[in-house]
């Protein structure tokens, strides 16, 4: 269970092991060495870096443990100077809960922190989901050095829950600030009454007496501002002790001293508790007036601040509730994955049907799923026919007939048969355990554009309070000469209006929003900073099969010669080719076979490397292939033939010839026919100002005939694998920023050197790791989904920057001139945290121009 940052013992940050010459002591876990020869190398390489005292390589256990100075190096200069010599470090990670956290300078406060830990390589807080990610060099840390550095700073760490633990506590903490802001409220509620009867236009509303009185105003405001706000002085008080200012100073310092004045004026104005509670007075135009009272002596009229302190914290805890609600919101596109899932599974152990937990179904585990039911794990169907749903992960509404061999994933709904399905993935290593923990960490990566904010946000308090400062003396000493309150609430105006939360929530929980609602659509990007560079992608290289084309033959000419149907020719040709395991033989059969024709078994069979297949069907010689294999049976084709077969290569096909008993017979083609949605998606991107390049390994003539059916115009053709990466690399150097698409092994190392690469997710699992962004459905038009939507989360990005930087630029001014009582900054700088959640908030909704769904 996690804890407040306000609620823990300070645990004291282990000291790194002290050496001589006041430097410090890491041990680095190095992977690549294979002889002495090596850990030589990288102990010499060490111990020649300016500031490495002593370095000592063990070949046998894979670890160097350096001595060096924290002033002249550091470990990330260590790791880089290891990778220099060819070899790596391993690199260890932890995901952390962090409670405590108010604005930007809390969030940027710890990640400075943790970065000087040494060890340290990468440390992510965001502040919007209140978790952390930190990298550091193995050997040199542990877990419980980070959560304890973390406290030293003043806020509460804890290893990641669950997302079921996390959602729990995250509702009670809701509950908690609930309550907070609703005690608070009933508490100041008379506070405001009697301020709001202070203005000219509602002179004529009724005011309890006792609300008037101060001795009263102070038992209402002192539990608000020491109890309900005591969570402002904490963090205050931790945030100063470690060299740095917050959102909570700020709070502290503005309502301290509306407090304190209130406070100070109560207690010298003469006004006694026994002489007036109850008592009827006089009060001001601006402030609480304490008058005189029946039966007592006159007393100077002054104006207290009560109200002023206590509705600030009763709306700035309501502000943080409006905060945490909307921020839930953001994350629920994590919620409806989870929820996919089912609970139980149905498993057969020792030949009985049993009922256990999803999370309990081990690989190897026999899983009966009924019809109605989802798919508990990724599997094979071993036993049963069914069509299942898999709409969540393809966006195909139509289901998918299911047999045995065909392979299952978890989450997808079962319609109608019964099937027995083997178990090959579950628990976390299924495609839906995958998918949220790619969008999990996604949301809580920061893209770079949030530096602006976090550079920002570290020299903002002080600056504000200095401004808040400034303003008091100007209107005390010039303005209006010897009016400490007036001049006091100026300053605290100053100091409220001016609260950075806005600017902290500007940029996480846009990322958020947007990529939760791009999971929606199938578009998984792996982090922040990828949904930020996609916007900039100027050309999309397509690989053509299984991208472009549905990387899969398919049988779509049959050219019957004279004297012949087409379905005595197919029946012929069916019979011949069911015995050839060519994946080009396996779509002729296929394709027969749906036009509905019975095919006999062939009496003989011989498959001819690279010309075709020979066989006897019917007592007949059937051959089916190439223009060299019926020449050399002295077939004779007629010229008519020879123009509809190249007619047919031209436009991309593969044909093949037929001859039955030494005479042509006829023609048949088959090809990989490119996706329904390829040229409206192609039209789509190049309606963008987008160029668009398909890359093959295929002849020209064959890239150019699927290319122009595209609508694609610039062909890369006979491009050897191992060659696209370097094609992808001239683009990058003509100074274009490129995207690469694709499927295959083949297309990893294009898919890694691109500035963006996009993986099918119906292709392969090496395709996927490669790339920055996986495409689960395999519709090209999520290529241009993916980049409208970093679009417009950038274009909401921008807006709330805009929003949080131009509501201080503007405020602060209004309020050191006066114009904006503190109460009304407090509203406002509620509000503006508020509307920056909502507007990321709105991308949730978001339409892209097309997607199929």
């Amino acid at each position: 269970m996690m804890t407040t940052g306000a609620s823990e013992n300070i645990e004291p940050v282990p000291t790194p092991v002290p050496v001589e010459n006041s430097g410090l002591k890491t041990t680095l876990h190095i992977t690549g060495m294979t002889c002495a020869a090596c850990s030589t190398r990288v102990e010499k390489g060490l111990s020649r870096m300016e500031g490495v005292h002593e370095a000592n390589v063990n070949l046998a256990i894979e670890q160097a443990t350096i001595s060096y100075d924290p002033k002249t190096t550091s470990v990330n200069a260590l790791r880089d100077k290891v990778a220099a010599l060819g070899y790596g470090t391993v690199t260890e990670s932890v995901d952390l809960d962090i409670t405590g956290m108010t604005c930007a300078a809390c969030s940027a406060r710890i990640e400075k922190g943790l970065s000087r830990l040494p060890g340290v390589t990468q440390a992510n807080v965001n502040l919007a989901l209140e978790t952390g990610h930190i990298e550091y060099a193995a050997g040199t840390l542990k877990p419980s050095d980070i959560t304890a550095k973390i406290k030293q700073l003043g806020y509460g760490a804890a290893l990641q829950l669950t997302q079921e633990e996390s959602t729990s506590v995250r509702e009670r903490e809701l509950q908690r600030k609930k309550w907070k802001w609703m005690i608070s409220a009933l508490l100041s509620i008379p506070l405001l009454w009697a301020m709001v009867a202070h203005f000219s236009f509602t002179s004529g509303i009724y005011v309890p007496e006792l609300f008037l009185n101060p001795w009263f105003q102070l038992l209402l405001a002192t539990p608000v501002q020491f109890v309900i706000g005591w969570q402002f002085y904490v963090g205050a008080y931790k945030a100063l002790r470690n060299g740095s200012a917050n959102m909570d100073v700020l709070v502290a310092l503005g309502t301290s001293a509306a407090f304190f004045y209130s406070l100070y004026l109560t207690l010298t104005s003469g006004y006694l508790p026994d002489a007036s509670m109850g008592q009827s007075m006089d009060h001001g135009a601006m402030g609480t007036g304490i008058g005189t009272a029946a039966g007592a002596t006159a007393m100077p009229m002054v104006e207290l601040y009560y109200e002023t302190s206590a509705i600030l914290i009763t709306l700035i805890l309501l502000g943080k509730w409006f905060e945490a609600v909307a921020k839930g919101r953001s994350s629920q596109a994590i919620k409806s994955l989870i929820e996919l899932a089912p609970r139980e599974a149905r498993v057969i152990r020792d030949g009985q049907e049993v009922l256990i937990p999803a999370s309990y179904v081990a690989v190897g585990d026999l899983v009966l799923v009924k019809p109605g039911d989802s798919i508990p794990v990724d599997g094979i169907v071993e036993e049963g026919q069914s069509s299942v749903d898999e709409s969540m992960l393809s966006g195909e509404s139509l289901p998918v007939d299911k047999k045995p061999g065909d392979p299952v994933t978890g989450a997808t709904l079962n319609k109608n048969g019964v099937l027995r399905i083997q178990a090959t993935r579950v628990g976390s290593d299924t495609a839906l355990s995958q998918i949220i923990k790619v969008v999990e960490q996604a949301q809580g990566s920061k893209a770079p554009i949030q530096r602006i904010a976090d550079v920002i946000s570290g020299i903002f308090v002080p600056i504000v309070v200095g401004i808040a400062v400034l303003t008091f003396l100007i209107w005390y000493l010039f303005a209006s000469p010897g009016d400490f309150a007036g001049s006091l609430e100026k300053a605290i105006a100053v100091l409220v209006i001016a609260c950075p939360c806005a600017l902290g929530l500007a940029t996480p929980t846009s990322v958020m929003a947007g990529s939760g609602r791009a999971a929606e659509y199938g578009i998984l990007f792996k982090g922040g900073e990828h949904l930020e560079s996609a916007q900039q992608i100027q050309t999309v290289v397509l690989d053509k099969t299984g991208t472009v084309t549905q990387g899969k033959p398919v049988l779509t000419d049959v050219i019957a010669a004279p004297g012949w149907t087409e379905s005595e020719l197919l029946k012929r040709v069916g019979a011949a080719e069911q015995s050839s395991e060519h994946p080009l033989a396996e779509a002729i059969v296929n394709g027969i076979r749906e036009k509905g024709l019975l095919l006999e078994s062939a009496a003989s069979f011989e498959n001819i490397p690279g010309y075709g297949v020979r066989a006897t069907v019917s007592a007949e010689e059937i051959l089916v292939g190439t223009r060299r294999l019926l020449a050399d049976a002295n077939v004779e084709v007629p010229k008519e033939g020879i123009q509809q077969m190249s007619a047919l290569e031209e436009q991309g096909r593969t044909a093949m010839l037929v001859a039955s008993q030494g005479q042509w017979a006829g023609i048949i083609a088959v090809a990989d026919t490119i996706k329904d949605t390829s040229r409206e998606a192609i039209g789509r991107l190049q309606s963008m100002g987008i160029d668009v390049i398909m890359i093959t390994g295929d002849n020209e003539r064959t890239a150019r005939a699927v290319a122009e059916q595209a609508g694609i115009q610039n062909v890369l053709a006979e491009v050897l694998p191992e060659g696209k990466a370097a094609e992808v690399k001239k683009l990058q150097d003509s100074g274009r920023k490129v995207a690469m698409v694709g499927d295959g092994i083949n297309d990893a190392p294009a898919l890694a050197t691109a500035d963006i690469g996009m993986a099918i997710g119906t292709g392969t699992d090496v395709a996927m790791e490669a790339a920055d962004i996986t495409l689960m459905r395999g519709d090209l038009n999520s290529i241009a989904d993916a980049i409208e939507m970093s679009r417009r989360t950038m274009g909401n990005i921008k807006q709330n920057l805009f929003w949080a930087l131009g509501y201080n630029v503007i405020g602060i001014p209004i309020a050191a001139a006066g114009f904006l009582a503190p109460w009304l900054a407090g509203a406002a700088m509620a509000f503006s945290s508020v509307s920056v959640v909502l507007n990321a908030l709105r991308l949730q909704r978001m339409k892209l121009a097309r997607t199929k769904s």
